[in-house]
């Protein structure tokens, strides 16, 4: 299933380094496309919307 969020906050290398390893933590098997200009993260994953967004938060961002 593909999940697409819009993080706030994400500025450089790091912070989509840390959303994708947030991500991938949830569902190591998950395929992660993320535009960190236009906050755009895509997931395809098994996992559920909340469990994928709740990962984003945990890290300090903002999931719009």
């Amino acid at each position: 299933m593909e999940h697409q969020f819009n993080v706030q906050g994400m500025t450089c290398g790091h912070c989509e380094k840390a959303v994708r390893q947030a991500l991938l933590a949830v569902d190591p098997e998950a395929s992660v496309q993320i535009d960190r200009t236009s906050g755009d993260v895509k997931v395809q994953s098994t996992a559920t919307h909340d469990a994928l967004a709740a990962a984003i938060q945990e890290e300090g961002y903002t999931v719009a």
